[in-house]
């Protein structure tokens, strides 16, 4: 069975859906026997459900300026683009 640690490494790919059959099955299992697993799962759920709801709105082009700035003041030298 899988330990309760194992179960915060897949829980991504359980509420993804993105988890090969035996490893979904495994999953399924420690959920059906360990009630705080299931209840970070569904808190993971829900917080992922919250963030979906969320607008995509990009930050005005000034607070991302100073992002970079302060970034950059921080020494970090590479940003994703």
């Amino acid at each position: 069975m899988l330990t309760c640690r194992e179960i915060t490494e897949l829980a991504n790919g359980y509420l993804d859906h993105e988890l090969p059959l035996l490893s979904w099955a495994q999953v399924r299992m420690h959920l059906l026997m360990c009630a705080h697993c299931r209840r970070y799962i569904d808190q993971l759920a829900d917080a992922v459900n919250l963030l979906k709801g969320l607008p995509q709105e990009l930050p005005p082009a000034e607070v991302e300026e100073k992002l970079i700035a302060c970034l950059r003041d921080q020494g970090v030298t590479r940003l994703p683009e």
